[in-house]
């Protein structure tokens, strides 16, 4: 069977007012929604209440239903006497009967009953008890709560089945055991309780709240205009119509609610409900019965339509009754009681303890810590996480049922400190940019004095009247002038003005001597002033190393043009002389005015060679 109380995430808006009014702990936030813990759950269905999103749900019977009055078996509906209340705008009880004759049910009772049953019991119980005290079982959320979390008062809940189950057993010895019955109410806790009376005459097949019969009578066009009158099927009712609210059940057996005279403390709803528990655990001199409601009374149960208003409905429900004893046949009521009598409405219980070990003070006490906590005065809690206190939230903490986001003054200081980091990362992003800013002005600065660096280069290799080339280690060339453009020849000199300085083409497929170029590349060993006789040129090649094995330069010079060739004389004179001269230098001793007259004479030599030729050595 599915879970009784689940929650939407979608819808889910984290307000934690289902947390709040969950009276066992038994909602936590799991990855940004509530999620119920079916374990934990009573049934209340005070989350499905308040929660303003209809983010919070109960399993609905509508389905199983339907299934049972469309089948063959005779079906009965079992109506709470809260019903009254909640259906006030029927005029008539009996058009309310018809109507769900009308829907598809053989019979229709009233549970009220089964209360007029139960409430003898009771009578009994408090009329001869021994000195124990109980605790009414006629709400299925308060039976539940004390199998689960007062496990220690088990022995003191009344051995008395709710006046529901009764009445099932009512209607089945009456109408036959093979009946099948829908429990009509206002309480989603029933829809579990029923489950511990499966393959018994008590059993209930489906539980449908008040909403969901609302809803099934718009599904199906049912109205009261559309139908006649029809009373409930017998067995009928006395005054077991009061049941659903406060002091209802007492009154249904003439007990006289007297502070001086009674034995029995009536309270209901939520904080009533665990304070009274409270005190009966824990106080030795808590003498009385305890009479309760975990609801404000079954007329404003979780199964009501929303907006009912308490008093309104107190009011129908007491009409209802008085109505129905105007012309009540107490002979026939009394004698249908002696007939069902002999009914067994006893029951057991069994503890079922859902208490969570309660955590160390170390451990509660470094919650308080992380979420700034630790003075007495700040622990009074503002509610926000919906724990009552702040020291109720660490131990909801420490259990795994809360976490540290579900705080407000914690959420509001992580806050401040992301705001402060976000500042703080904005300002940094604001140097950053200004950094980035000026490093783009200078790389534009850069770019341009580069480019016109590159242009400079450029000029100042085209100024140059021998071949020059850069080659990287891929053979490719970097940059190249016109001079070496132009000993390649017209073809070179067409890719030119595509490509200027024939960036990107492979040396190799250019000149025949680019193995001078590989060698230097590999070995990072320059090679100067090699002659190479290449078809009619003779060409002087110097290749050497500008970044080893990565990039390397070349000057190339036609020895065979006449400017060349004059350059060439003048400097291979000179290379001549400073040869001499090293050797003058190692025999000076033994030559003296021998050497400087060689000098004088080569010299002379090299001056008439240069006028000749109407030249002028620069020294270069």
């Amino acid at each position: 069977m599915a879970q009784l109380i689940v929650t939407d995430k979608e819808k889910c808006n984290l307000s934690y007012t289902c947390i709040r009014v969950c009276p066992t702990k038994a909602i936590k936030i799991e990855d940004g929604h509530s999620h119920i813990i079916a374990s934990r759950c009573i049934g209340c269905g005070h989350c499905v209440t308040v929660c303003a999103q209809n983010a919070i749900s109960y399993r609905s019977d509508k389905n199983t239903t339907l299934q049972l009055i469309k089948s063959d078996t005779k079906v009965a509906a079992l109506c709470d006497p809260a019903i009254a209340g909640e259906f006030v705008d029927i005029s008539d009880y009996r058009k309310f009967v018809a109507m769900l004759k009308e829907l598809g049910f053989d019979l229709v009772n009233e549970v009220a009953f089964g209360v007029d049953l139960v409430a003898r019991k009771y009578q009994e119980l408090y009329n001869n008890f021994h000195g124990k005290y109980y605790i009414t079982t006629k709400c299925p959320a308060t039976t539940a709560y004390i199998i689960r979390y007062k496990p220690d008062l088990v022995n003191n809940l009344a051995p008395i089945i709710p006046s529901y189950i009764a009445m099932a057993k009512v209607v089945r010895q009456k109408y036959g055991k093979d009946l099948k019955t829908v429990y009509i109410t206002s309480c989603t806790s029933a829809k579990d309780e029923v489950k511990q009376f499966d393959n018994t005459d008590a059993a209930i097949d489906a539980v449908i709240t008040f909403s969901e019969l609302q809803q099934l009578f718009d599904d199906y066009n049912i109205y009261e205009k559309k139908v006649e009158y029809c009373d409930f099927d017998p067995p009928l009712s006395k005054k077991g119509g009061l049941f659903p609210i406060s002091h209802g059940m007492l009154q249904t057996i003439d007990i006289v609610d007297s502070l001086l005279d009674s034995n029995v403390l009536i309270t209901e709803g939520r904080t009533n409900f665990l304070q009274s528990l409270d005190e009966f655990s824990n106080e030795d001199k808590f003498t009385q019965h305890l009479d309760l409601f975990y609801c404000k009374g079954c007329i404003m149960g979780p199964g009501t339509t929303s907006g009912g208003k308490k008093f309104t409905r107190r009011t129908h429900v007491v009409n209802y009754v008085k109505k129905r004893l105007v012309n009540f046949d107490a002979a026939q009521w009394e004698k249908e009681i002696q007939e069902f009598q002999n009914i067994d409405l006893s029951r057991r219980f069994k503890a079922i303890d859902k208490r969570m070990p309660f955590p160390s003070e170390q451990d509660i006490h470094k919650v308080l810590a992380d979420i700034g906590k630790l003075k007495a005065e700040d622990q009074l809690g503002c509610g926000s996480c919906g724990y009552p206190t702040c020291r109720e939230f660490a131990i909801a903490n420490v259990q795994g049922l809360a976490n540290y986001e579900m705080c407000y003054t914690y959420s509001l200081k992580e806050m401040h400190n992301s705001v402060n980091k976000l500042n703080a990362t904005n300002r940094k992003l604001q140097n950053i940019q200004q950094a980035l800013k000026k490093s783009e002005e200078q790389a534009k600065a850069e770019k341009k004095a580069a480019k016109e660096a590159a242009e400079t280069v450029t000029t100042m290799l085209n100024k140059i009247r021998a071949g020059v080339v850069l080659v990287n280690d891929d053979f490719k060339i970097i940059e190249s002038n016109y001079s070496f453009i132009n000993m390649l020849g017209e073809d070179a000199q067409i890719i030119n003005e595509t490509i200027p300085g024939l960036r990107g083409a492979d040396i190799r497929s250019l000149v025949a001597f680019s193995k001078l170029f590989e060698t230097v590349l590999h070995t990072g060993e320059d090679i100067l002033n090699k002659d190479v006789k290449l078809d009619n040129a003779f060409l002087n090649i110097s290749v050497f190393t500008i970044k080893k094995n990565k990039i390397v330069g070349g000057i190339i010079r036609d020895l065979t043009l006449p400017e060349v060739q004059r350059e060439e004389i003048i400097n291979r004179a000179r290379n001549v002389i400073q040869e001499n001269l090293k050797t003058v230098q190692q025999i000076a001793f033994l030559l003296g005015e021998s050497a400087a007259k060689t000098e004088r004479t080569l010299n002379s030599i090299i001056e008439a060679q240069k006028l000749r030729n109407g030249t002028h050595d620069t020294g270069k």
